[in-house]
This record gives C-alpha cells, sequence and structure tokens, in this order.
C-alpha cells in the first residue's frame, strides 16, 4: 500500500496514514486502499478494535491537491460528461470515510499534530477520538474554495453541535486540543495519544466481538441515513459548483505562505 500502513498488537491493528504526501496529506491512492485495508481487518478474526494514526508529528494535512490536481480538473468543463465525472470522483472519496464509520470494528482516531481537512473528516468517521496535546484541527476547506465534501459537515454537528460544527466550516479557524476537547471534538487530551488510545482499544477488545458490533449497528441505524442523504447532496453541489481556478488559486497562495 502506498497511503498507508498496517501494524498489529495484539487484537488491536493499528492503521498508519503515510501520504506519501507531506504531512500524511491524502492522495489518490488513499481512496481504494483505506476500504481494502478495511476489508482485510475484517477478515482477519483476531482483530477486534482499530486504531487510525499518521506517521511520525502529525496526524493528516488533509487533502494532497497537488496529486488530486488532475482529478479535480474535471471541474473545468462545464459539460455534463465532466460534472458526472467529477460527481463520481467525490462519490469515491466519501466511500472511503463511510467504509471506516461502518465498519464493525470499533475505531479510535489517535490525533497528534496537524489535523486538517480530509483529515479532520476521517476523524470523525471513527467512533472515539483522542488527542495528543499538540494536536490541532482545522475544517479548512472554506479556505481552498470547497465545500467540505467527505462527511465532515455530516457528522462533525452531531460530535460537537450545530454552533460549533458551523464556526468550524465557515471559518477554517485552526483549534488547539484544549479547545477541541471542551466542545466534544475529541474524547480526552493525553501526552502519549497513541498509548492512551491502546489502553482504550485494548478495554474494547476484551468484550464480545458479537455485542460490540451490535453497538455499532444499532448507532448507526439513528445516524446512518440522513448522513447517507447529506453525502450524496454535497457530491452533487461540489460536482455543479467546484471551480478548479479557484482550486488552483487558493493552492498557490497556501504556496506562498
Amino acid at each position: 500500500m502506498d497511503a498507508l500502513r498496517l501494524e498489529y498488537d495484539g487484537p488491536v491493528a493499528h492503521l498508519i496514514l503515510v501520504g506519501p504526501g507531506k504531512g500524511n496529506a491524502m492522495g489518490p491512492h488513499t481512496w481504494h486502499e483505506i476500504p481494502e485495508a478495511f476489508d482485510l481487518l475484517e477478515a482477519n478474526e483476531e482483530v477486534r478494535a482499530v486504531i487510525v494514526r499518521g506517521h511520525g508529528a502529525h496526524f493528516s494535512y488533509g487533502l494532497d491537491l497537488a496529486a488530486m490536481q488532475a482529478e479535480f480538473d474535471l471541474a473545468r468543463d462545464r459539460g455534463a460528461h465532466a460534472r458526472r465525472g467529477l460527481f463520481n470522483l467525490i462519490e469515491h472519496m466519501q466511500r472511503a470515510f463511510t467504509r471506516v464509520a461502518e465498519s464493525r470494528l470499533p475505531t479510535i482516531a489517535a490525533v497528534s499534530g496537524w489535523c486538517i481537512g480530509s483529515g479532520l473528516e476521517l476523524a470523525c468517521a471513527c467512533d472515539i477520538r483522542f488527542a495528543q496535546v499538540d494536536a490541532k484541527f482545522s475544517l479548512r476547506e472554506v479556505a481552498l474554495a470547497i465545500v467540505a465534501d467527505l462527511g465532515g459537515l455530516q457528522r462533525l454537528p452531531s460530535i460537537v453541535g450545530e454552533g460549533h460544527a458551523r464556526e468550524l466550516a465557515l471559518t477554517g479557524a485552526n483549534i488547539d486540543a484544549e479547545r477541541a476537547e471542551r466542545i466534544g471534538l475529541v474524547n480526552g487530551v493525553h501526552p502519549d495519544v497513541v498509548a492512551h488510545a491502546l489502553g482504550v482499544a485494548q478495554q474494547i477488545a476484551a468484550h464480545s466481538a458479537l455485542t460490540v458490533g451490535g453497538i455499532k449497528n444499532v448507532m448507526h441505524a439513528q445516524s446512518g441515513p440522513p448522513i447517507a442523504d447529506g453525502l450524496r447532496y454535497v457530491a452533487a453541489w461540489n460536482a455543479a459548483f467546484l471551480q478548479s481556478d479557484d482550486l488552483r488559486a487558493a493552492l498557490a497562495a497556501q504556496s506562498t505562505r
């Protein structure tokens, strides 16, 4: 795999984002490798919980826009065929995080350093989130002329409440680990987030896998349909209105900072 690595610690698997973009940024391989990884993990009866984390100092810088630019260039063409292609691409990317959210395996995001854009949307797809003391979060798509379309706008409100979710989405502001804990984005802040996440994952793994899976299924049944509807709506919105010239200008502005 190019975008991630799997490691095992007894009944706990670690899904580690590795990029290859800077700061574990997510490029074209991410979107099929995450579902493939969860297929492997669910086929392994010894795996009872999954920790999702980044390699090195950061969770993820979000989308690797340079690597994804060719795909997003579909937005230059206003024709129906190209727009359908962009819609299909967005749905393909969405399915990666939906696979995490719908997995029968409990998932814990262990966030250190930057967790930006699609990185935050991946964390929101996990069941539980913990932060290291240096963690920083940003739903930054608005600064890149993108309506966040990988689940952040659908999942974040139920995690932090409408007011905080709208503030994060509309401003693209950065928040630190302390505020993330205060608003409920993370369950706790720890000096060694991976060690803490491992302890919680082992506690979950000690319970009946069938019961744990049942808890996830029942809770997902209450939230899944509205999220699915929202994901399809934002995919249609971005397929219709996303402008690659705006994206290119935003990327150029980012590179000069």
